[in-house]
């Protein structure tokens, strides 16, 4: 009896060749978290599923969902392609790090919608020209939960104050205040504008940011932060990031396309 084909919404994530053909198309879907289907035919000349099934396209589907192995797909019924993560290196680079990375934190077929939501957010961001690094940055930290660290980043760990100096301290999981500094040897020393983003970053909307302005200093200084969260207490990074990390200067200094919405005012940099 042939299995029947449903619709399903997804964001195309990663596209490989599979035999002669054929390819594989990983998707981050809203009902079924990552899923990976076999596209038959779609290495041919004039497949009708080429198109729409490149990196970073969002779209309505139809494919059969299979609980484990390859699922199938069928067609396309709307898609939207993002322009920032397909033209510019930067933002590609940035975009992939932020899937393989949630991704790395899911098994695929477990349903994450609210993953799937921060993922959408983060391609239309990136669309409207916002730093593909700070939008990386909130994933980060709000992923870290996902892979069992949840450090306290709205108020001292140690005596819950909010209200005075902050500095981040991997011995107390999470930020301490200036009353606590002296017990902290080992303490990170970060800016306070490092720490503040720290904190609107655990927190933020992806969806309501509007314009991202961050120095290129404090963007450094970010990167290094999280670098040692991510490397002392998960352990583990996507291959993605090593590319990231080679582009050096040129991820600080990012310079978008020119947003499609430019005329409603938004600003990044």
């Amino acid at each position: 009896m042939a299995e029947a084909a449903i619709d399903f919404t997804g964001i195309v994530v990663s596209r490989q060749n599979f035999r002669e053909h054929d390819a594989l198309v990983r998707f981050l879907t809203s009902q079924y978290g990552f899923k990976t289907f076999i596209a038959r035919g779609l290495k041919r000349p004039k497949a009708k599923l080429a198109g729409v099934t490149l990196p970073f396209t969002l779209g309505d589907y139809v494919g059969v969902v299979r609980a484990a192995g390859l699922s199938q797909l069928r067609t396309a019924k709307g898609t939207q392609l993002f322009r920032q993560p397909m033209e510019n290196i930067v933002t590609n680079a940035y975009a992939t790090y932020i899937f393989d990375l949630i991704r790395a934190a899911f098994p695929e077929g477990q349903a994450i919608p609210r993953w799937y939501d921060i993922g959408k957010a983060v391609l239309l961001g990136m669309d409207r020209g916002l730093d593909p690094a700070i939008l990386a940055n909130i994933v980060e930290i709000q992923l870290l939960p996902a892979f069992g660290v949840a450090p306290q980043l709205r108020v001292c760990a140690i005596c819950g104050r909010d209200d005075r100096p902050m500095d981040y301290s991997e011995g107390a999981g999470g930020l301490i205040c200036n009353r606590h500094w002296a017990q902290e040897p080992y303490r990170f020393h970060a800016s306070a504008k490092a720490i503040y983003y720290l904190r609107r970053f655990s927190v933020v909307n992806i969806n309501q940011v509007q314009s991202i302005n961050v120095n290129v200093q404090t963007k450094a200084e970010l990167r290094t932060i999280i670098d040692r969260i991510y490397s002392d207490t998960v352990g583990t990074y996507p291959r993605s990031k090593r590319f990231i990390d080679s582009l050096g200067q040129w991820n600080q200094d990012f310079k978008p396309l020119k947003p499609r919405n430019a005329s409603n005012g938004e600003q990044s940099k």
